[in-house]
């Protein structure tokens, strides 16, 4: 599956037995000799009565990650697609906490991502900035950055434009910058409006990557605390739009499409 060209792998441990090493994980991520996808996604049965499944994410480098709002997505409308839940609004657990999944149809889904999380301390993040910027020096360039957590650790760089950005060379840096003990996702962001902004991103343990969930709502919610944007903003990716919302308790609410792409199976 894929939610705007970020693409999964998605496996159902509930009616069979998985087991996977960092080897496996990885091979089914590689695009010449496995499968190929930016994450594999697993779901699992519950282990409380709270929750409808466990939601695992694991980057194509074999670590497994906290969240992934692109691919809780395309989990939601992949159990349902399994047979494993007939429901419509859908709550998973994740290492980053329980998130509510909406189908709205058939294509889009909703993902209540939570607050945002600006103290360094819970990015995480080992340094203090009273207005949340900091700075790096990279390839002879000083960078401003903010932090923010979104379940997940992001660094956001606001740019003049997007397309100039160079998100290879500046990402592969920042995202083992010793601040970050955690490493760090970093999302490159030009303001095109108040309801308006493009973004590209760099993944840890990815690279470069055509969308990401978790990032338009870090993007969002460091742009909206900056009062550079308005409450419901479209952000568009490489892949495609989504479209966050924050309401009155600054919680956030990501909206977007997701695709099937095939069904097959593989031998490890």
């Amino acid at each position: 599956m894929h939610g705007l060209g970020n693409d999964f792998v998605l496996l159902d441990a509930v009616t069979q037995e998985i087991h996977l090493t960092q080897e496996n994980i990885r091979h089914i991520a590689h695009r010449k000799f496995g499968i190929g996808c930016d994450q594999l996604l697993i779901a699992q049965s519950p282990d409380q009565e709270d929750v409808d499944f466990r939601y695992r994410i694991f980057n194509s480098d074999g670590g497994e990650v906290e969240q992934c709002g692109n691919g809780a997505r395309c989990f939601a409308q992949f159990v349902r697609q399994q047979g494993l839940t007939d429901k419509q609004v859908i709550k998973v657990k994740t290492l980053a906490g329980i998130f509510t999944l909406h189908v709205r149809d058939s294509i889009n889904v909703s993902v209540e991502m939570g607050k945002p999380e600006f103290e360094p301390e819970k990015v995480p993040f080992t340094e203090n900035s009273p207005d949340n910027v900091y700075r790096a020096n990279i390839n002879s360039l000083s960078l401003e950055f903010a932090v923010v957590s979104m379940g997940n650790p992001h660094a956001v760089i606001f740019v003049e434009d997007v397309n100039a950005a160079d998100v290879q060379a500046i990402g592969s840096q920042l995202e083992t910058d010793s601040r970050f003990p955690k490493r760090t996702n970093i999302q490159f962001v030009q303001i095109k409006s108040r309801r308006s902004m493009a973004q590209r991103i760099f993944e840890r343990g990815v690279g470069e990557t055509l969308a990401s969930g978790s990032g338009a709502c870090a993007a969002a919610a460091v742009a909206q605390q900056k009062n550079k944007v308005d409450d419901t903003v479209s952000i568009t990716m490489p892949g495609g739009v989504l479209e966050i919302h924050r309401d009155n308790n600054g919680c956030l609410l990501m909206t977007g499409p997701t695709e099937f792409s095939f069904e097959g199976s593989i031998n490890l």
